[in-house]
């Protein structure tokens, strides 16, 4: 009873490391035609790496493989040793299946790791062009020779990395084409002597895998990390140590911080055209995430947009191939510049597309919302208010107090605009355009004196911009004069609200009244109905002095409540300080 319960466990023993065995493969390296050449590769290739077999493969072939592994971890691992140039580019995954007769090791135990193997991830694949060098590699095993024969397999990507290395390292002043000429050998001797190597000018594999090494080392905890966004169609390289997969709100796969970096990354996919590509470059750059200070860069078929502010620094790559945008964002907090371009210089090597594209209905509901953009927040002004067309060109009256202090100023939330003039005491401010408008409506002031109690109507962006189009609010002309006797100010009973402060008062032909002050701060505490203005006298006296001719009221009569709405609408401006 005894044996035969061995005999199951021995057998049960064998079926499961037969079973492991089959999920386990090898980096085929290289084969060689007679056991003498394999035995000679095999120990050059042992005297470098560890995990080297040698293996009888058939047909009087021989094989030298590393491994085993899981399939994930040789993945990972054939990308690394290629990129640090310590395997062939030909190099490939096998099956443990497909080797017979192991010759090298001798006594090695077939299917028995001989390796410490990269920890593989569950849902990306290890980057390996920030992998730490092995410390076990000899600096000086290669002749000169050797080194310039492996340097001959290396892509062009991967020798341009080394000249980024060696500029990092202070020793390459030069352009980065990926051709090892006079400046980049000088390069390398400068390097090898700054690390006590021989100094021959060409670096050994392993040299090359100390200087990317010691490039990296700023990477350490970003676990950088290919990964393949099925829906989205886009394979990227991520820092996946600092961001990981959130949602997705069509057009974006939005990546969001995984720990304490502040650091987000959104993949762009969706059909499209050129008229599609304009629109998204417009609405990218409402969002907070790309700051209005930095390079815009626009052609027919994609754009790149770069931002730095107090608080983050973003850059984004879109474009269009056959009917689909695809691009990425990363966003990375201010004053990281070092890692920051890092992984900005990786995810710019390793961005791939595929046919598939994110489905346009990919939007959770949280993500819709007036002030959001596909779940992403847009950017906001510090103040909004209301002003109004004084002349033909686009200058603008508004309030003082609300655009005194601003970073930045725009009109109608797209157009630049400057100080051009201040006046504290009266508390109106004029405002020029960067660039010449041509504005559908322009205010003409009344000439003669209105009458008391006379219904009056003020236009403005009364809820701070959420309304796309001003909105008229009604009341009537109380007195020519502040409460203290000024004759610059006339007081109003109105219903009105702070973004209304800088729009027009109308009359009922059209004419404007004055500007409407703010409520003042502090002080006396007012009936909730009473506003000021500054009148048309003070205000024509004021642009008079600042140069601006202004035009006097010729409409006689009242208007129509539809034309009155209308003359309102196309001289009024909705008026942005930005931080």
């Amino acid at each position: 009873m005894f044996r035969t319960f061995l005999m199951v466990s021995a057998a049960a023993l064998l079926i499961a490391e037969g079973a492991r065995a089959q999920d386990r493969v090898y980096i085929q390296i290289e084969a060689q035609p007679s056991l003498r050449q394999a035995e000679e590769s095999v120990r050059g290739y042992a005297a470098t790496l560890n995990g080297v077999n040698g293996f009888t493969l058939g047909g009087g072939w021989y094989g030298i493989a590393l491994g085993p592994f899981s399939p994930d971890e040789a993945a990972a691992r054939l990308r690394q040793l290629r990129i640090t140039g310590q395997i062939p580019r030909d190099s490939y995954l096998a099956a443990s299946a497909e080797y017979r007769d192991r010759f090298f090791p001798v006594g090695g135990v077939l299917g028995t790791p001989d390796v410490q193997a990269a920890p593989a991830a569950p849902s990306v694949s290890a980057a390996p062009q920030i992998a730490a060098p092995d410390a076990g590699l000899p600096a000086t095993r290669e002749t000169p020779r050797e080194a310039r024969t492996a340097e001959a397999s290396l892509m062009r990507s991967e020798r341009e990395l080394l000249q980024v290395a060696l500029q990092w390292a202070g020793v390459y002043r030069a352009g980065i084409d990926g051709a090892f000429g006079p400046g980049t050998r000088r390069a390398m001797a400068d390097w090898q002597a700054m690390q006590g190597y021989d100094v021959t000018g060409v670096l050994t594999t392993a040299q090359r895998a100390d200087l990317l090494g010691q490039y990296n080392a700023v990477l350490d905890g970003m676990d950088m990390a290919e990964v393949r966004d099925t829906r989205a169609g886009i394979t990227i390289d991520m820092p996946t140590g600092a961001v990981g997969f959130d949602r997705y709100e069509a057009p974006f796969a939005i990546y969001e911080p995984t720990g304490d970096l502040a650091a987000r990354v959104l993949l762009i996919s969706q059909p499209g055209d050129r008229t599609t590509l304009g629109g998204l470059y417009e609405i990218m750059q409402t969002l907070e995430i790309v700051p209005r200070e930095g390079a815009r860069e626009r052609s027919r078929d994609g754009f790149t947009l770069s931002g730095t502010n107090d608080r983050i620094a973003s850059h984004t790559e879109v474009m269009l191939r056959d009917g689909q945008i695809k691009g990425w964002t990363l966003v990375w907090p201010a004053g990281d510049d070092d890692r920051r371009a890092r992984v900005l210089a990786l995810m710019k090597a390793s961005f791939r597309i595929t046919d598939a594209v994110l489905d346009p209905a990919a939007v959770t509901a949280g993500g819709q919302a007036v002030d959001l953009v596909s779940g992403l927040q847009i950017r906001r002004p510090r103040q909004t208010v209301s002003g109004f067309f004084v002349t033909p060109g686009g200058a603008v009256v508004t309030a003082a107090a609300a655009v005194a202090s601003c970073g930045e100023l725009t009109l109608n939330g797209a157009y630049g605009a400057t100080l051009a003039a201040i006046d504290d005491g009266l508390g109106v401010a004029l405002l020029t355009p960067s660039s010449a408008l041509a504005p559908r409506g322009v205010a003409a002031f009344r000439a003669d004196v209105p009458r008391l109690k006379s219904e009056i109507a003020v236009a403005g962006y009364s809820y701070g911009g959420a309304l796309s189009a001003p909105t008229l609010s009604w009341g009537t002309l109380e007195d020519m004069r502040g409460l203290g006797g000024e004759d610059a100010l006339d007081r109003l009973a109105l219903d009105a609200r702070p973004g209304d402060a800088g729009g027009p008062v109308l009359d009922m032909g059209g004419a404007v009244l004055g500007m409407l002050l703010p409520r003042a701060e502090g002080g006396a505490q007012l009936p909730g109905d009473v506003f000021f203005t500054a009148d048309a006298p003070a205000l024509r006296a004021f642009l008079a002095a600042n140069g601006v001719p202004t035009a006097a009221s010729t409409v006689p009569g009242a208007m129509d409540a539809e034309d009155l709405t209308a003359a309102a609408t196309e001289m009024t401006v909705k008026v942005s300080c930005w931080d």
